[in-house]
Formats: structure tokens, C-alpha cells, sequence
């Protein structure tokens, strides 16, 4: 009898890691000539310290709103920053007139719809909803 709560304790403390963990990808649109970007350059461009893509064109970062679960596994990876530490950096940087934070979108759908459409633009989302109209250029 004891040996329930535990089992039923256990199975929801995997569940919970196994969504709070899943496989977060940046992504460019299809139609994009970037391939492939490293890490530190998909966070430098997430925390506006690079406004180009290696190629010279234009990265303009789409980011997801606080709520969204894939949004602090996707900085905690890419930049080693937490939430509140995330917080911090932005207040820092639009104080000081270095930046502004990336426009957020609701969820996986908006940016894949955002991103498809602008060859521009870099995202992140759950590697599951990738399809032919993005591509993953980065899974940390």
C-alpha cells in the first residue's frame, strides 16, 4: 500500500521532466540561406550582440512570450541565462540604450508562421513542430 504513492509520485516527476525538457530547436525559414548556426552565435543574436547572420544578411530574432514552456529550457541551453537573470540583462540593456529584447509571439505556431514567411527572422520551438516551411539551423 505505501509503495503507490511513490510509484504514482515517481510517474508524474518523469512526466514533468520529460515535458519541461523536450528538444528545443532554433529555426530560419525554408527559404533561408542560412544552414547551420552555433550556439554562441544564436545567442548573441537573442541578446541583440549581433544584428547579422554569418552570411552578412539580416537576423532579426523572434522570441516567445514568458509563459511559453519551450522559452526557459531554449535560454537556459543556448545562453546559460535564467528567467529572472534574462530579466536583468534586458532591464541592464534598455537602460543603458544597447537594445531591446526580441518581439515575442505565443507559442511554437506563431513563430513558425512568422518565420516562414521572412527569410530574416530566427526563432525557436519544440523540434516536433518543425515542418518544410522552417528549418533547424541550431539544436543545443
Amino acid at each position: 500500500m505505501r509503495a503507490f504513492p511513490h510509484l504514482t509520485l515517481s510517474g508524474m516527476m518523469i512526466l514533468c521532466m520529460s515535458v519541461a525538457h523536450g528538444d528545443v530547436v532554433a529555426v530560419v525559414s525554408a527559404k533561408s540561406s542560412v544552414t547551420e548556426l552555433t550556439k554562441d552565435q544564436v545567442s548573441d543574436i537573442f541578446l541583440a550582440k549581433a544584428s547579422t547572420f554569418p552570411n552578412g544578411g539580416q537576423a532579426v530574432p523572434i522570441d516567445q512570450t514568458a509563459d511559453a514552456a519551450v522559452r526557459e529550457e531554449f535560454y537556459t541551453k543556448v545562453t546559460g541565462r535564467t528567467s529572472a537573470q534574462l530579466k536583468a540583462y534586458w532591464a541592464k540593456q534598455q537602460f543603458s540604450g544597447k537594445g531591446t529584447p526580441p518581439k515575442a509571439v505565443s507559442g511554437d505556431d506563431d513563430v513558425k508562421k512568422l518565420i516562414a514567411a521572412n527569410p530574416n527572422l530566427i526563432g525557436y520551438m519544440q523540434k516536433s513542430k518543425v515542418d518544410a516551411t522552417v528549418k533547424t539551423v541550431c539544436a543545443p
